[in-house]
């Protein structure tokens, strides 16, 4: 195939009108602030869109596609694609509500204790082909619990499994228009600008063949590069229980001092403090001489204190004096995340009621790798980050409670993973959805919206499930993209950009200048925002292919699968933070691991779209 010939484009171009100027100057401060971790995101798209709004309305701009206004940028709050969006979100919350997708992980529970390589594997494809179809955040929080207990219990590490699996649904993603938002956002974006609407599978077969390539790279050699990591508070790293051991009544200990009982339960054995009667604190010395009925208030393990308890022959009770039954599975233990949008996120520990509402005493807090009890001081005030995991301790009816309430993220604990009546009404619905909008009978926003209602009308959801399931800043970092994709190429900034573009490649073969799109998006996508990277790009690259006079798909993929990059750095995709704590990873796994994955992807996936387009 052959296209007509550009013109040389060494020359730098021109300035751009004030407006441009302005326009492309806020989109580089908008790129600076997405990446500022102590600025809301939502508040730096908010930032962005009332500076859009009030800087047209006061200095309005004429141009090739008439009047640029403010109500312009009220647009997409009713965009299409942030409806599709959020209605996704929240039939895909049903689907956790329900416990639909528990079968799954349950079976792939059952693989790992026979052959965990093979485990793996199968974790790899069924995440990847679950992303195509629906979010990827409630795949991965299903998983992480399902994956770290198998892991322990099959004696192997979890660091080779939970990276690779996150990474793995992001590839799966990327292989439909619903598999992200970012696919959505730029099927959409192009197609308001006049190129012919994505369906469904349309770009499946390249995302297929170069996520086979990926597959196969996180399943034989990503967990080789991974060193050894243990999952924070885990049973085989520190989780612990804060209890007392009571000298009982003709104890042989009764009599005899604290230094001879730490020789005989051994070097880790450590008491915080030494109660007796009612109101009688006692330091921990060496030549206190312990009476029948002392309490010694210890910190560590199950496992040691089941040891402390077997050699001293004490009876082991709670920090409040009940009985501690380590063996009936009464009491269990579960982690708490802290993610982006949690209710927890910028409230202090001191002010957190797990307990009132769960029943469920918080034990520790694990923050930038470190694990901190209760008890040290000034810990109350510290206000949760996401990242940050609690340790509670609670009935087992309490664990389960949180989980069906949807409004935290437990990552492991012992109770069942909600499951209801509805988990197969539930999959149904969403199944209807994608088929609804796969075969063309209706648009995705509206199967999507479809689906939302038969959600809630045969109560699979409740409004307050709905409400959870949003995202202020989903919502705020689209409705921003948006209006900034729109004062782009509205003003001309974004021709300008890809004149410049162009002017750096020179004289370069097209399929050279689509690469470098690619590779642009990708370092971009892990700095800032995917979405506004995509929507960002989408403009720019459709100018760069009416410019080369080449067809526009290839280019608007290239930006698609560029902003789907999200590897190398665990701050690209919201996701990733979920798996780096969960599996106490650093930031130097994800390079280690994404970099190498992101350079095999490019050059796939860039391969593949200049020989399906022969450019």
């Amino acid at each position: 195939m052959t296209y007509p010939a550009r013109r040389s484009l060494m020359v730098f171009p021109e300035i751009p009108n004030v407006h441009a100027l302005a326009v492309l100057l806020l989109t580089l401060l908008a790129l600076f602030l997405f990446t500022r971790e102590k600025i809301p995101l939502e508040s730096s798209s908010l930032f962005v869109l009332v500076v859009l709004i009030v800087g047209f309305e006061l200095f309005p701009f004429a141009g090739p596609f008439g009047t640029v206004s403010a109500a312009d940028f009220f647009h997409g709050f009713g965009h299409e694609a942030l409806v599709a969006v959020c209605a996704l979100m929240v039939a895909g919350h049903a689907l956790v509500r329900t416990g639909a997708l528990e079968p799954v992980a349950r079976r792939l529970g059952r693989f790992w204790k026979r052959a965990p390589l093979f485990a793996l594997f199968l974790t790899l494809l069924v995440g990847a082909f679950l992303s195509a179809f629906m979010n990827n955040t409630p795949i991965v929080v299903l998983m992480l619990p399902m994956l770290i207990g198998a892991a322990i219990r099959s004696k192997t590490s979890t660091a080779g499994v939970l990276l690779p699996m996150g990474l793995a649904t992001l590839i799966g993603g990327m292989s439909t228009t619903i598999g992200t938002s970012t696919n959505l956002l730029v099927a959409t974006v192009a197609a308001d600008m006049g190129m012919e609407r994505f369906q469904m599978f349309d770009f499946a077969v390249p995302a297929m063949l170069a996520g086979s390539v990926a597959l196969l790279y996180l399943w034989l050699i990503a967990p080789r590069l991974i060193p050894e990591r243990r999952p924070p508070l885990t049973e085989e790293s520190r989780r612990v229980y804060t209890a007392q051991l009571t000298i009982a009544e003709g104890s042989p200990h009764a009599g005899k001092s604290l230094f001879s009982l730490v020789r005989k339960a051994g070097p880790d054995f450590h008491v915080r403090r030494i109660l007796r009667d009612d109101n009688l604190l006692l330091a921990p010395l060496p030549d206190v001489h312990l009476k029948a009925n002392d309490r010694l208030l210890v910190t560590d393990t199950v496992a040691q204190l089941r040891e402390f308890q077997a050699l001293l022959g004490a009876e082991l009770r709670t920090e409040s004096g009940e009985a501690l039954q380590l063996d009936t599975g009464d009491l269990q233990l579960a982690e708490v995340a802290v993610t982006l949008g949690s209710r927890l996120q910028g409230k202090r520990l001191g002010n957190v009621r797990l307990k009132e509402e769960y029943g469920l005493e918080i034990l520790a807090l694990h923050s930038s790798g470190s694990v901190q009890e209760v008890d040290t001081p000034g810990l109350g005030d510290r206000i949760l980050q996401p990242s940050d995991v609690l340790l509670v301790q609670g009935a087992a009816a309490g664990i389960k409670r949180l989980k069906i309430s949807g409004e935290l993220l437990v990552l492991d604990g012992t109770a069942d993973l909600p499951r209801t009546r509805k988990a197969p009404l539930a999959l149904t619905i969403m199944v209807l959805v994608v088929l609804l909008a796969a075969f063309d009978i209706l648009p995705i926003e509206a199967s999507a919206l479809l689906g939302v209602m038969t959600m809630l009308g045969t109560g699979c959801l409740r409004w307050r499930d709905a409400r959870n399931a949003l995202s202020t800043q989903v919502i705020l970092i689209i409705v921003a993209s948006l209006a900034l994709g729109s004062a782009l190429m509205r003003t001309g900034g974004a021709d300008w950009l890809a004149l410049v573009f162009l002017a750096l490649a020179s004289d370069a073969p097209a399929w050279v200048i689509l690469s470098g799109l690619m590779l642009l998006m990708a370092i971009l996508t892990n700095i800032v925002s995917n979405n506004a990277a995509a929507v960002i790009g989408t403009p720019i690259a459709i100018s760069i292919a009416m410019e080369l006079g080449l067809p526009l798909e290839p280019f608007v993929l290239a930006v698609l699968f560029g902003a789907n990059l999200s590897f190398v750095t665990p701050m690209a995709y919201k996701t990733n933070i979920l798996v780096m704590n969960a599996g106490g990873y650093k930031f130097i796994d994800f390079v280690r691991v994404g970099a190498p994955l992101t350079v095999l992807m490019w050059a796939s996936l860039s391969t593949i779209l200049a020989v399906s387009y022969g450019l």
